[in-house]
């Protein structure tokens, strides 16, 4: 007979849970431990204008990293000009720029400040 499960935990005889021991596959020592990014909240009304371009390029291996920043840049009201070039309002916040430093993005992000606020426009 298999192992029986409920709401993803192992059952023993008697209906009740079995507790994993040191032996366990579930929890090593060696595992990485979840690590939930901040998300900020955006500064910038809908009509600021756009006159910052941001530019970065994250290694694969900080994935997790790249598609937060992504998120975030979203989040701040940027809209993606090329993959990994965005453009959107400034300043951005300083925890915002402080955190990118925290989890080692900042040598990774360019930044270029726009004369005249960027204008969309359609492809004709």
């Amino acid at each position: 007979m298999g192992n029986i499960y409920y709401k993803g935990m192992k059952l023993g005889a008697f209906g009740l849970p079995v507790y994993l021991t040191e032996n366990s596959k579930a929890k090593k020592a060696n595992r990485k431990r979840k690590f939930y990014y901040l998300t900020f909240n955006s500064p910038f009304k809908d009509s600021s204008p756009k006159n910052l371009i941001v530019m970065y390029d994250i290694p694969d291996d900080k994935k997790k990293e790249r598609d937060w920043f992504r998120r975030q840049l979203k989040h701040f009201g940027y809209i993606m000009i090329q993959r990994s070039v965005w453009v959107g309002p400034s300043p951005l916040p300083k925890e915002f720029k402080d955190y990118v430093k925290l989890i080692g993005l900042v040598d990774k992000i360019k930044t270029l400040k726009l004369a005249k606020a960027y204008q969309e426009k359609g492809l004709y």
